[in-house]
Protein backbone atom coordinates (compact mmCIF):
# COMPACT_ATOMS: atom_id res chain seq x y z
CA UNK A 1 0.00 0.00 0.00
CA UNK A 2 2.56 2.04 1.22
CA UNK A 3 4.47 1.78 -2.63
CA UNK A 4 1.60 2.70 -4.19
CA UNK A 5 1.57 6.10 -2.92
CA UNK A 6 3.92 8.33 -5.28
CA UNK A 7 4.36 11.33 -2.63
CA UNK A 8 5.98 8.75 -0.44
CA UNK A 9 10.08 9.06 -2.04
CA UNK A 10 9.73 12.58 -2.05
CA UNK A 11 8.75 12.94 1.31
CA UNK A 12 11.49 10.30 2.46
CA UNK A 13 13.92 12.78 0.32
CA UNK A 14 12.69 15.87 1.69
CA UNK A 15 13.06 14.45 5.14
CA UNK A 16 16.47 13.58 4.54
CA UNK A 17 17.30 17.18 2.47
CA UNK A 18 15.90 19.31 5.64
CA UNK A 19 17.05 17.34 8.64
CA UNK A 20 20.62 16.24 6.77
CA UNK A 21 19.55 12.98 8.11
CA UNK A 22 20.83 9.75 6.10
CA UNK A 23 18.16 7.31 6.80
CA UNK A 24 14.58 7.89 6.25
CA UNK A 25 11.71 5.29 6.24
CA UNK A 26 7.92 4.22 6.25
CA UNK A 27 8.10 1.80 8.81
CA UNK A 28 4.90 -0.71 9.52
CA UNK A 29 4.76 -1.75 13.15
CA UNK A 30 2.87 -4.61 15.06
CA UNK A 31 2.80 -5.64 17.85
CA UNK A 32 5.21 -8.30 16.68
CA UNK A 33 6.67 -7.29 13.38
CA UNK A 34 8.94 -3.79 12.10
CA UNK A 35 8.39 -3.67 8.72
CA UNK A 36 10.07 -0.87 6.04
CA UNK A 37 7.52 -0.15 3.63
CA UNK A 38 9.66 2.69 1.77
CA UNK A 39 13.12 3.54 2.40
CA UNK A 40 15.97 6.13 1.70
CA UNK A 41 19.19 5.11 2.33
CA UNK A 42 22.86 7.19 2.21
CA UNK A 43 24.33 5.98 5.25
CA UNK A 44 24.10 2.17 4.00
CA UNK A 45 22.11 1.11 7.22
CA UNK A 46 21.31 -1.63 5.20
CA UNK A 47 16.98 -2.06 5.12
CA UNK A 48 15.47 -1.97 1.63
CA UNK A 49 11.42 -2.03 1.03
CA UNK A 50 10.14 -5.38 2.71
CA UNK A 51 13.05 -5.79 5.48
CA UNK A 52 12.18 -6.27 9.03
CA UNK A 53 14.08 -5.35 12.19
CA UNK A 54 13.27 -7.74 15.23
CA UNK A 55 10.13 -5.03 16.71
CA UNK A 56 11.54 -5.26 20.66
CA UNK A 57 15.04 -3.97 19.40
CA UNK A 58 13.04 -0.73 18.08
CA UNK A 59 11.83 2.89 19.86
CA UNK A 60 8.84 2.37 17.09
CA UNK A 61 7.65 -0.60 19.27
CA UNK A 62 7.35 2.12 22.43
CA UNK A 63 6.02 4.85 20.15
CA UNK A 64 3.49 2.28 19.14
CA UNK A 65 2.58 1.51 22.80
CA UNK A 66 2.77 4.89 24.11
CA UNK A 67 1.53 6.93 20.94
CA UNK A 68 3.70 9.95 21.36
CA UNK A 69 6.59 11.21 18.90
CA UNK A 70 10.30 10.81 20.23
CA UNK A 71 13.07 13.29 18.98
CA UNK A 72 16.76 12.52 19.87
CA UNK A 73 19.43 15.61 19.34
CA UNK A 74 22.22 13.61 20.32
CA UNK A 75 21.93 10.07 22.09
CA UNK A 76 25.28 11.21 24.17
CA UNK A 77 23.56 13.87 25.64
CA UNK A 78 19.92 13.20 25.83
CA UNK A 79 19.54 11.10 29.42
CA UNK A 80 16.45 9.14 28.19
CA UNK A 81 18.40 7.42 25.64
CA UNK A 82 22.10 7.87 26.16
CA UNK A 83 21.83 4.23 27.69
CA UNK A 84 18.69 2.72 26.14
CA UNK A 85 20.25 -0.40 23.64
CA UNK A 86 18.87 0.58 20.54
CA UNK A 87 20.72 3.79 19.60
CA UNK A 88 23.98 1.47 20.64
CA UNK A 89 22.42 -1.38 18.25
CA UNK A 90 21.92 0.49 14.87
CA UNK A 91 24.54 3.16 15.94
CA UNK A 92 22.90 6.30 15.28
CA UNK A 93 23.36 9.64 17.54
CA UNK A 94 20.34 11.50 16.04
CA UNK A 95 16.65 9.82 15.99
CA UNK A 96 12.97 11.05 15.08
CA UNK A 97 10.08 8.98 14.55
CA UNK A 98 6.38 9.65 14.64
CA UNK A 99 3.66 7.64 14.47
CA UNK A 100 1.24 7.78 11.36
CA UNK A 101 -2.60 7.19 12.73
CA UNK A 102 -5.10 6.38 10.40
CA UNK A 103 -7.98 8.56 10.67
CA UNK A 104 -10.53 5.76 12.20
CA UNK A 105 -7.56 6.04 14.77
CA UNK A 106 -6.17 3.08 14.12
CA UNK A 107 -2.18 2.70 14.44
CA UNK A 108 -0.36 1.93 11.02
CA UNK A 109 3.19 2.31 11.94
CA UNK A 110 6.03 5.48 11.76
CA UNK A 111 7.97 7.91 9.85
CA UNK A 112 11.45 8.24 11.18
CA UNK A 113 14.86 8.83 10.46
CA UNK A 114 18.54 7.91 11.71
CA UNK A 115 21.70 9.31 11.84
CA UNK A 116 25.10 8.50 13.17
CA UNK A 117 25.52 12.22 13.63
CA UNK A 118 23.71 14.72 15.65
CA UNK A 119 21.41 17.00 14.05
CA UNK A 120 18.69 19.64 15.06
CA UNK A 121 15.31 18.48 15.18
CA UNK A 122 13.83 19.19 18.50
CA UNK A 123 12.09 22.34 16.95
CA UNK A 124 9.00 23.14 15.80
CA UNK A 125 9.42 23.56 11.95
CA UNK A 126 11.20 19.76 12.36
CA UNK A 127 8.55 18.14 14.18
CA UNK A 128 5.76 19.78 12.16
CA UNK A 129 7.27 18.39 9.21
CA UNK A 130 7.47 15.08 10.22
CA UNK A 131 3.65 15.32 11.77
CA UNK A 132 2.26 16.94 8.21
CA UNK A 133 4.09 14.21 6.44
CA UNK A 134 2.33 11.75 9.02
CA UNK A 135 -0.68 12.57 8.19
CA UNK A 136 -0.84 12.63 4.72
CA UNK A 137 0.62 9.15 4.82
CA UNK A 138 -2.27 8.27 6.97
CA UNK A 139 -4.76 10.08 4.36
CA UNK A 140 -3.16 8.30 1.63
CA UNK A 141 -3.68 5.09 3.20
CA UNK A 142 -7.07 5.54 4.06
CA UNK A 143 -7.71 7.03 0.66
CA UNK A 144 -6.72 3.65 -1.13
CA UNK A 145 -8.02 1.43 1.04
CA UNK A 146 -11.91 3.32 0.47
CA UNK A 147 -10.99 2.59 -2.87
CA UNK A 148 -10.14 -0.90 -2.88
CA UNK A 149 -13.41 -1.21 -1.09
CA UNK A 150 -15.36 0.48 -3.36
CA UNK A 151 -14.12 -1.82 -6.30
CA UNK A 152 -14.37 -4.74 -4.38
CA UNK A 153 -18.05 -4.18 -3.36
CA UNK A 154 -18.92 -2.86 -7.22
CA UNK A 155 -16.86 -5.84 -8.34
CA UNK A 156 -19.53 -8.06 -5.70
CA UNK A 157 -22.02 -5.98 -7.79
CA UNK A 158 -21.76 -6.57 -10.88
CA UNK A 159 -21.45 -10.14 -10.58
CA UNK A 160 -24.48 -10.23 -7.94
CA UNK A 161 -26.45 -8.52 -11.09
CA UNK A 162 -25.07 -10.46 -13.62
CA UNK A 163 -25.80 -13.90 -11.95
CA UNK A 164 -29.30 -12.70 -11.29
CA UNK A 165 -29.96 -11.72 -14.70
CA UNK A 166 -28.56 -15.23 -15.44
CA UNK A 167 -30.59 -16.64 -13.26
CA UNK A 168 -33.63 -15.41 -14.11
CA UNK A 169 -33.46 -15.85 -17.94
CA UNK A 170 -32.42 -19.15 -17.77
CA UNK A 171 -34.88 -20.09 -15.39
CA UNK A 172 -37.95 -18.25 -16.84
CA UNK A 173 -36.44 -20.38 -20.48
CA UNK A 174 -35.90 -23.65 -19.12
CA UNK A 175 -39.20 -23.23 -17.14
CA UNK A 176 -41.08 -22.75 -20.00
CA UNK A 177 -40.84 -26.09 -22.14
CA UNK A 178 -42.04 -28.54 -18.86
CA UNK A 179 -44.99 -25.61 -18.13
CA UNK A 180 -45.81 -25.60 -21.76
CA UNK A 181 -45.90 -29.64 -21.99
CA UNK A 182 -47.87 -29.77 -18.57
CA UNK A 183 -50.62 -26.77 -20.24
CA UNK A 184 -51.18 -28.89 -23.61
CA UNK A 185 -51.81 -32.35 -21.53
CA UNK A 186 -54.42 -30.56 -19.48
CA UNK A 187 -56.19 -28.97 -22.41
CA UNK A 188 -55.87 -32.50 -24.29
CA UNK A 189 -57.53 -34.61 -21.57
CA UNK A 190 -60.19 -31.96 -20.97
CA UNK A 191 -61.24 -32.20 -24.48
CA UNK A 192 -60.76 -36.13 -24.97
CA UNK A 193 -61.01 -38.09 -21.79
CA UNK A 194 -60.17 -41.28 -23.78
CA UNK A 195 -58.20 -43.84 -21.49
CA UNK A 196 -56.04 -45.05 -24.22
CA UNK A 197 -54.73 -41.70 -24.91
CA UNK A 198 -54.66 -40.45 -21.11
CA UNK A 199 -51.92 -42.91 -20.39
CA UNK A 200 -49.39 -41.66 -22.74
CA UNK A 201 -50.54 -37.94 -21.80
CA UNK A 202 -50.21 -38.00 -18.29
CA UNK A 203 -46.22 -39.58 -18.94
CA UNK A 204 -45.78 -36.89 -20.57
CA UNK A 205 -46.95 -35.06 -17.90
CA UNK A 206 -45.28 -36.79 -15.08
CA UNK A 207 -41.71 -36.36 -17.18
CA UNK A 208 -42.65 -32.76 -16.99
CA UNK A 209 -43.11 -32.57 -13.76
CA UNK A 210 -39.95 -34.32 -12.99
CA UNK A 211 -38.14 -31.82 -15.01
CA UNK A 212 -39.77 -28.71 -13.31
CA UNK A 213 -38.42 -30.84 -10.08
CA UNK A 214 -35.57 -31.49 -11.01
CA UNK A 215 -34.69 -27.24 -11.54
CA UNK A 216 -36.01 -26.58 -8.04
CA UNK A 217 -33.95 -28.69 -6.63
CA UNK A 218 -30.71 -27.54 -8.67
CA UNK A 219 -31.76 -24.05 -7.61
CA UNK A 220 -32.25 -24.48 -3.77
CA UNK A 221 -29.00 -26.77 -4.07
CA UNK A 222 -27.66 -23.09 -5.58
CA UNK A 223 -28.49 -21.14 -2.65
CA UNK A 224 -27.49 -23.46 -0.13
CA UNK A 225 -24.00 -23.71 -2.03
CA UNK A 226 -24.20 -19.71 -2.44
CA UNK A 227 -25.55 -18.46 0.79
CA UNK A 228 -25.54 -21.50 3.55
CA UNK A 229 -22.11 -22.42 3.38
CA UNK A 230 -22.50 -25.10 1.67
CA UNK A 231 -24.50 -28.21 0.92
CA UNK A 232 -26.34 -30.04 3.51
CA UNK A 233 -24.42 -33.44 4.08
CA UNK A 234 -25.50 -36.55 5.44
CA UNK A 235 -22.51 -38.57 5.68
CA UNK A 236 -22.07 -42.41 6.33
CA UNK A 237 -20.10 -45.72 5.38
CA UNK A 238 -22.09 -47.72 2.61
CA UNK A 239 -21.62 -49.77 -0.07
CA UNK A 240 -22.06 -47.58 -3.09
CA UNK A 241 -22.75 -50.32 -5.72
CA UNK A 242 -26.40 -50.57 -5.24
CA UNK A 243 -26.65 -46.57 -5.12
CA UNK A 244 -24.65 -46.01 -8.96
CA UNK A 245 -26.26 -49.07 -10.58
CA UNK A 246 -30.11 -47.80 -9.97
CA UNK A 247 -29.09 -44.22 -10.94
CA UNK A 248 -27.09 -45.99 -14.56
CA UNK A 249 -30.84 -47.91 -14.71
CA UNK A 250 -32.58 -44.72 -14.40
CA UNK A 251 -30.97 -42.78 -16.85
CA UNK A 252 -30.98 -45.86 -18.94
CA UNK A 253 -35.04 -46.47 -18.57
CA UNK A 254 -35.07 -42.82 -19.81
CA UNK A 255 -32.84 -43.10 -22.80
CA UNK A 256 -33.47 -46.34 -24.46
CA UNK A 257 -31.82 -45.49 -27.56
CA UNK A 258 -28.62 -44.73 -25.98
CA UNK A 259 -25.88 -47.53 -24.89
CA UNK A 260 -24.75 -46.96 -21.30
CA UNK A 261 -22.05 -49.42 -19.87
CA UNK A 262 -20.99 -49.47 -16.21
CA UNK A 263 -18.02 -51.31 -14.47
CA UNK A 264 -18.83 -51.15 -10.72
CA UNK A 265 -15.31 -52.67 -8.59
CA UNK A 266 -16.41 -51.76 -4.99
CA UNK A 267 -14.01 -53.58 -2.82
CA UNK A 268 -14.64 -51.31 -0.03
CA UNK A 269 -16.92 -49.38 1.49
CA UNK A 270 -17.60 -45.47 1.29
CA UNK A 271 -18.12 -42.57 3.72
CA UNK A 272 -20.19 -40.33 2.28
CA UNK A 273 -23.64 -38.90 1.67
CA UNK A 274 -25.02 -41.49 -1.03
CA UNK A 275 -27.81 -39.19 -2.33
CA UNK A 276 -25.11 -36.57 -3.27
CA UNK A 277 -23.17 -39.17 -4.77
CA UNK A 278 -25.98 -40.59 -6.44
CA UNK A 279 -26.72 -37.29 -7.56
CA UNK A 280 -23.47 -36.45 -8.43
CA UNK A 281 -23.45 -39.30 -10.93
CA UNK A 282 -26.87 -38.47 -12.20
CA UNK A 283 -25.63 -34.62 -13.16
CA UNK A 284 -22.55 -36.21 -15.25
CA UNK A 285 -24.28 -38.81 -16.63
CA UNK A 286 -27.29 -36.63 -17.72
CA UNK A 287 -24.30 -34.12 -18.92
CA UNK A 288 -22.82 -37.22 -21.12
CA UNK A 289 -26.11 -37.53 -22.53
CA UNK A 290 -26.53 -34.48 -23.69
CA UNK A 291 -23.76 -33.34 -25.02
CA UNK A 292 -21.40 -36.74 -26.46
CA UNK A 293 -22.12 -38.12 -29.54
CA UNK A 294 -25.45 -40.16 -29.88
CA UNK A 295 -23.64 -43.06 -31.65
CA UNK A 296 -21.47 -44.14 -29.06
CA UNK A 297 -22.12 -45.95 -25.44
CA UNK A 298 -21.09 -43.96 -22.74
CA UNK A 299 -19.00 -45.40 -19.80
CA UNK A 300 -19.39 -45.32 -16.27
CA UNK A 301 -16.56 -46.50 -14.33
CA UNK A 302 -16.61 -46.53 -9.94
CA UNK A 303 -13.55 -48.06 -8.20
CA UNK A 304 -13.63 -48.37 -4.52
CA UNK A 305 -9.83 -49.54 -3.51
CA UNK A 306 -7.18 -48.49 -1.36
CA UNK A 307 -8.45 -45.91 0.56
CA UNK A 308 -9.99 -44.19 -2.82
CA UNK A 309 -13.26 -43.71 -4.20
CA UNK A 310 -13.05 -42.83 -7.89
CA UNK A 311 -15.99 -42.43 -10.19
CA UNK A 312 -15.49 -41.44 -13.69
CA UNK A 313 -17.63 -40.64 -17.05
CA UNK A 314 -16.94 -40.73 -20.35
CA UNK A 315 -18.20 -40.09 -23.72
CA UNK A 316 -17.44 -39.43 -27.50
CA UNK A 317 -18.19 -36.57 -28.88
CA UNK A 318 -16.46 -33.06 -29.56
CA UNK A 319 -13.96 -32.00 -27.64
CA UNK A 320 -14.67 -29.14 -25.16
CA UNK A 321 -12.74 -26.33 -25.45
CA UNK A 322 -9.47 -25.43 -22.97
CA UNK A 323 -11.44 -22.22 -22.73
CA UNK A 324 -14.08 -23.41 -21.78
CA UNK A 325 -12.91 -25.93 -19.35
CA UNK A 326 -12.10 -22.99 -16.57
CA UNK A 327 -15.87 -22.47 -16.60
CA UNK A 328 -17.76 -25.67 -16.74
CA UNK A 329 -18.16 -25.69 -12.86
CA UNK A 330 -19.67 -22.36 -12.91
CA UNK A 331 -23.49 -22.36 -12.20
CA UNK A 332 -25.73 -21.47 -15.31
CA UNK A 333 -22.41 -21.99 -17.34
CA UNK A 334 -23.79 -23.80 -20.77
CA UNK A 335 -20.90 -23.33 -23.03
CA UNK A 336 -20.42 -22.44 -26.60
CA UNK A 337 -23.53 -24.30 -29.14
CA UNK A 338 -25.01 -25.81 -26.07
CA UNK A 339 -27.87 -24.04 -26.61
CA UNK A 340 -31.26 -25.86 -25.30
CA UNK A 341 -29.96 -28.80 -24.69
CA UNK A 342 -28.08 -27.39 -21.33
CA UNK A 343 -30.84 -27.14 -19.00
CA UNK A 344 -30.29 -24.64 -16.11
CA UNK A 345 -26.17 -24.82 -16.46
CA UNK A 346 -26.44 -26.17 -12.84
CA UNK A 347 -25.86 -29.93 -13.17
CA UNK A 348 -21.89 -29.58 -13.20
CA UNK A 349 -21.63 -27.00 -10.69
CA UNK A 350 -23.62 -28.78 -8.01
CA UNK A 351 -21.62 -31.91 -9.09
CA UNK A 352 -18.60 -29.48 -8.12
CA UNK A 353 -20.41 -28.56 -4.68
CA UNK A 354 -20.68 -32.29 -4.18
CA UNK A 355 -16.88 -33.05 -4.69
CA UNK A 356 -15.76 -30.03 -2.35
CA UNK A 357 -18.38 -31.19 0.29
CA UNK A 358 -16.64 -34.55 0.36
CA UNK A 359 -13.19 -33.17 0.28
CA UNK A 360 -12.65 -34.12 -3.15
CA UNK A 361 -12.03 -33.50 -6.46
CA UNK A 362 -13.85 -33.27 -9.77
CA UNK A 363 -11.92 -32.68 -12.76
CA UNK A 364 -12.30 -33.28 -16.50
CA UNK A 365 -9.90 -34.37 -19.62
CA UNK A 366 -11.06 -33.52 -22.80
CA UNK A 367 -9.79 -34.41 -26.66
CA UNK A 368 -11.30 -35.10 -29.87
CA UNK A 369 -12.28 -38.15 -28.89
CA UNK A 370 -13.38 -38.64 -25.81
CA UNK A 371 -14.21 -36.41 -22.77
CA UNK A 372 -13.94 -37.78 -19.21
CA UNK A 373 -15.49 -35.99 -16.10
CA UNK A 374 -13.88 -37.69 -12.68
CA UNK A 375 -14.30 -37.75 -9.12
CA UNK A 376 -12.05 -38.83 -6.27
CA UNK A 377 -12.17 -38.69 -3.13
CA UNK A 378 -10.39 -40.45 0.37
CA UNK A 379 -12.75 -43.58 1.45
Amino acid sequence: MIQKIAAVPTILDTVCRITGMGFAAVARVTSDRWIACSVKDDIAFGLTPGGELAVETTICSEIRESGELVVINHVAENEAYRAHRTPALYGFQSYISVPINLPDGQFFGTLCAIDPRPAKLHNPETIGMFRMFADLIAFHLDAQARIERSEANLLDEQKTAELREQFIAVLGHDLRNPLAALDAGTRLLSRNPDPAKATAVLGMMQSSVVRMAKLIDNVLDLARGRLGGGLAMQRETVDLSDVLALVVEELQAANPLRVIEARLYLAEPVHCDRSRIAQMLSNLLGNALSHGATDAPIEVIGVAADGVFELSVTNSGAEIPPGAIARLFQPFERGAGRGDKAGLGLGLYIASEIATAHGGTLGVVSSPERTCFTFRMAI
